[in-house]
């Protein structure tokens, strides 16, 4: 059964939502779309600033082993730099079929 992630947060005071976004394009293409098990990826944001990350994996374990290597992969570390830790909250589901 697929795996859906979601992850919210905000950005550090006064970086540029402009450039955000394109080091959320180079995550996305540099690292998440190249991990096994990976399907998908949406990313949205509210008026407030707030971003809701939505990944779709074919399995938890592939989710698991990205995650593992997200934080230290240095694919991502100007994409972390740019995010208020403080603000992250994720979450882990289950797909439901009909």
């Amino acid at each position: 059964m697929s795996t859906v992630e979601t992850v919210r947060f905000k950005l550090m005071p006064g970086t540029d939502t402009t450039d955000f976004e394109t080091l959320d394009r180079r995550v996305e293409d540099d690292y998440m779309a190249k991990r096994p098990g990976f399907l998908s990826r949406e990313v949205s944001r509210s008026d407030d600033g707030e971003y809701l990350v939505i990944v779709h994996w074919a399995t938890p374990e592939d989710a698991d082993a990205t995650m593992e290597g997200f934080f230290s992969a240095a694919e991502t570390q100007d994409f972390l730099a740019a995010v208020d830790k403080t603000t992250v909250a994720s979450g882990r589901y289950a797909r439901v079929t009909r």
